[in-house]
């Protein structure tokens, strides 16, 4: 188990490195840095104009003077009034959510789908360098249909979009508690999947049928017939 947490954080790091890369790429390519300098200009322009300032605290809004209060009202009707400056900020919100996405997404396919296809046996680097690989749970080789039931479904999916959509949510303000309930239960889920399995199993596992092993020690049956004429060959000679 705690090689399967080392390799799970330097698999982690450097996942999440992809992550960031393919990100910056994708906001380059989709024009991210134009609609959020179109927006910054629209927030200087009526800062300027009106002698206000717009990133202040709800607490801070209340302290104003009644006057200073109705002049942050009068910027902020101007700014919303704004077409091109609330396209631009729409715009930030879908391409946020956009290239968080795709980002992740090919990072996950890269590190966890298309590496384990080359080094074979599911293995990524982290499980490379401390000697863990998948198969099935009976101890056969797992196929690329489980592999890619594992990563997109299991790993992509459930466990790290579900959490990112409802963090940006709750960020945007956009989602209640519920948000931070549904993550509890996910996490939750999560500890008693690996707590309780026989084989530590996370969810990603179990969907796809998978367990991680250790590769040194693990006999791995190429395909069930395999598997089943080295049991019948065992129970021959202990009979």
């Amino acid at each position: 188990l705690w090689k399967r947490i080392a390799a799970w954080m330097f698999d982690g790091i450097i996942a999440g490195i992809l992550a960031v890369g393919f990100g910056l790429l994708l906001s380059a390519l989709l024009g991210y840095d134009g609609y959020s300098n179109t927006l910054n200009e629209a927030y200087a322009k009526y800062e300027t104009q009106y002698g206000v300032t717009f990133e202040i605290s709800q607490s801070e809004y209340e302290a104003m003077t009644e006057e200073a209060r109705k002049n942050y009202d009068a910027a902020y009707e101007a700014l919303i009034a704004d077409k091109e400056a609330v396209y631009a900020y729409n715009m930030m919100l879908s391409l946020t959510l956009v290239i968080t996405t795709l980002g992740i997404l090919l990072a996950v396919l890269v590190w966890e789908f298309i590496i384990p296809l080359l080094l074979g046996n599911g293995q990524t680097l982290g499980k490379k360098i401390f000697s863990l690989c998948l198969v099935r749970q009976d101890g056969v080789k797992l196929n690329n249909l489980q592999l890619f039931t594992r990563t997109i479904l299991g790993k992509y999916t459930i466990e790290t979009m579900i959490p990112v959509c409802i963090l940006l949510m709750l960020f945007w303000g956009t989602m209640d508690l519920t948000g931070t309930l549904i993550l509890l239960a996910l996490l939750l889920a999560q500890g008693l999947c690996v707590g309780l399995t026989a084989g530590n199993c996370a969810i990603h596992d179990l969907l796809a049928g998978t367990v991680v092993v250790d590769i040194s020690s693990q006999t791995i049956f190429r395909t069930t017939e395999e598997l089943i004429a080295k049991v019948l060959e065992t129970t021959e000679k202990l009979y």
